[in-house]
């Protein structure tokens, strides 16, 4: 596409977008002195969808109305809740349904996920990480290794960047696997990297994981309805991710897991066991033994949270609508969009971190006049009302979220960025 630099051409695109209605169904920020919203933080908390609290109205009058009946007899009875989940996640993850489950939030599941697939030895023990991962996954990783008794300063491996752009060769996890891939127990990486928002070769990393003997764990926060999945498919051994960026389900809200299915029968491997695992046929017989759920059901513990999964399955109701594979043009519209217009204008100015051929919705810029700091230029963005995300130590993260963008909020941003660093 040959875009122009002015608010005519966007809005233009706009009124050529097959998915512009949906913006409608979202409730944005109000205007603040005068500058109306422009939001471009659905990679870290999206907005909140309009059905969403129409959702949890609807439970609550269920528990007002049923009380206790409302396990069973409601609209949508609790008892199997979690369920209408399944479709959207299986749908977002080119998985299964029966190795999709709406459970817990992320570092949560990677723990209990962990508890089956980590099983180190004295030989094979250590866990890969990207250099640069989330803190989280850092954090949850250490703490696997140390409760197992190893030195998490000598268990965890970084697959580190060989560039100066700071983003992961397949060629680097490779001579890593082929050098250390005997001592390394699991491989846990995310989809996307969340610094610099490129995406990764997450069909390869499968591969040479698998061909190390590792197992193969994936962190999709920052990939589900975002890029294209197929995990069924790449076949990880598990998958774990949030459903507060992209996916619109609120501060919180309940995340997801995958387990694939060779894996699902309960012979092959150990899970912690809660009677939400248990097989619903007779769960509520109290019984002293342990009937195995079919699938990803068994790595249950707990009823779900009804009023916290209800925003999720508002949400993936509208991404069914919308459909991914047309969400992803578009979003790969907006950012080119947004990459050509900062290029165009700042070329001397502002860099931008995340590679061009592997992104998602997300643009990492980094300030690359010595005369301008990246925080004091971010925090006047805020003042002229527009939400973007700052990652230290020198990143503004914005990421144009599709279902609810347009092409005229990243103009205005363009706009807003060339005020601030005036």
């Amino acid at each position: 596409m040959n875009f122009e630099d002015n608010k005519e051409f966007a809005r233009k695109l706009d009124e050529q977008d097959p998915l512009r209605a949906f913006r409608d169904q979202f409730n944005f920020p109000p205007s603040r002195d005068g500058n109306s919203p422009v939001y471009l933080c659905g990679n870290s908390l999206g907005l909140q969808p309009k059905l969403a609290k129409k959702y949890v109205l609807d439970e609550l009058a269920n528990w007002a109305n049923y009380a206790v009946d409302g396990h069973f007899h409601s609209e949508r009875p609790w008892i199997e809740y979690h369920r209408h989940a399944t479709r959207g996640f299986a749908d977002l993850t080119g998985s299964k349904p029966s190795e999709v489950i709406a459970m817990n939030t992320l570092t949560v599941n990677l723990h209990f996920l962990m508890a089956s697939f980590y099983r180190p030895t004295n030989a094979r023990h250590k866990i890969l990480i990207e250099e640069k991962a989330f803190p989280s996954d850092r954090y949850a990783a250490q703490s696997q290794i140390r409760m197992h008794g190893f030195d998490p300063e000598e268990g965890i491996v970084e697959w580190k960047s060989s560039n100066e752009d700071g983003w992961l060769a397949l060629s680097d996890l490779a001579d890593i696997l082929e050098r250390e891939g005997d001592s390394i127990a699991l491989l846990l990486l995310p989809g996307v990297q969340y610094y610099t928002g490129q995406v990764l070769e997450m069909a390869e990393i499968c591969r040479l994981g698998r061909d190390a003997g590792c197992v193969v764990g994936l962190d999709l926060a920052h990939a589900i309805g975002n890029v294209e999945l197929h995990l069924n498919d790449w076949a990880p051994d598990f998958a774990a991710w949030c459903t507060y960026k992209y996916l619109n389900a609120g501060p919180g809200a309940i995340g997801g897991a995958f387990i694939h299915e060779s894996h699902c029968s309960p012979e092959n491997l150990n899970q912690l066991h809660g009677w939400w695992g248990h097989d619903d046929k007779t769960r509520f017989k109290m019984l002293p033994t342990f009937t195995p759920a079919a699938g990803a059901e068994l790595w249950q513990i707990s009823n779900p949270p009804i009023l916290s999964l209800a925003p999720v399955i508002a949400s993936l109701e509208l991404f069914l609508e919308a459909g991914l594979p047309r969400l992803i043009e578009k979003s790969r519209s907006l950012t080119n969009y947004l990459r050509w217009l900062i290029n165009r204008r700042f070329p001397e100015h502002i860099g931008i971190l995340t590679p061009a051929d592997a992104r998602g919705a997300q643009l990492s810029l980094v300030v690359q006049d010595a005369n301008i700091d990246g925080k004091t230029l971010f925090d006047r963005l805020r003042k002229l009302n527009v939400t973007g995300d700052w990652r230290e130590p020198d990143v503004i993260r914005v990421a144009p979220a599709p279902m609810y963008n347009s092409f005229s909020d990243v103009f205005e941003f363009v706009e807003r960025l060339e005020l601030a660093l005036k």
